[in-house]
């Protein structure tokens, strides 16, 4: 009996410290958003005696801040690390054999195929998925989430200067702003529902590990056969 492919180095600390700060700092996020959005019940006494919702706003205000600071740094190793840490920043859309492997993990995913293909790196599906709805989606809860930020920073901020003045004109007032903040943050939620079912569904069915790799850093092998995106 052949022995199973031998493991492959695949995400480097960065990209695995990003990963683990990106799931506490979204949890922040939507909780405190919500309960902005849908603010608890008030209470009685003087005003100043209760600062609950200061201490949620400013716990959404600094995880927001946190996450933004992130996705810079991350955006950079997808220049300095290896080229698993770019492949959900750039997708190789002009490739015939990737959007095989979309329409292939589709179908699997349905359960119309017996087997999944085999990869080093995310899954070409995977790699779509995390490009459009989570890279994108969170670039633009950090900007629309600025934007709001800068309405009470006041016109001289920086924040109005590079967010508001724009943003708030392109969506034509400060509440579209919040209804579209507030419908892609129900849809990064679902996304991330998703991606753990995702990963455990992978990491108990398919020819590689998952759950382990984002701790780790390294992709072991249930079996000999090829990898898919083998160079």
């Amino acid at each position: 009996m052949s022995e199973p492919t031998p493991p492959v180095y695949v995400y480097e600390i960065p990209v695995r410290l990003w990963h683990s700060l990106n799931a506490l700092l979204i949890v922040a996020l939507v909780v405190t958003g919500y309960l902005i959005a849908d603010p608890l019940a008030s209470v009685g006494g003087e005003a100043s005696e209760h600062f609950l919702m200061g201490y949620v706003r400013f716990a959404h205000f600094a995880a927001g801040y946190l996450i933004a600071i992130a996705l810079l740094a991350r955006a950079y190793w997808a220049y300095a690390g290896n080229e698993h840490a770019r492949q959900i920043f750039m997708p190789p859309l002009l490739k015939a054999h990737f959007w095989q492997g979309v329409w292939h993990e589709i179908l699997w995913y349905a359960f119309l195929v017996k087997e999944p293909r085999k990869y080093v790196g995310h899954n070409p599906l995977a790699i779509l998925s995390m490009h459009f709805v989570f890279v994108w989606g969170l670039l633009f809860m950090i900007v629309t989430g600025f934007a709001l930020y800068g309405e009470g920073a006041g016109v001289g901020s920086w924040q109005y200067a590079l967010f508001s003045s724009w943003v708030l004109s392109l969506f034509g007032d400060s509440q579209s702003v919040h209804s579209w903040h507030h419908l892609v943050m129900w849809l990064m939620v679902c996304f991330v529902l998703i991606h753990i079912y995702v990963a455990v569904r992978e990491d108990k069915l398919s020819s590689q590990s998952l759950l382990s790799t984002i701790v780790t850093g390294w992709r072991t092998f249930k079996d000999d056969k090829p990898v898919d995106d083998a160079h």
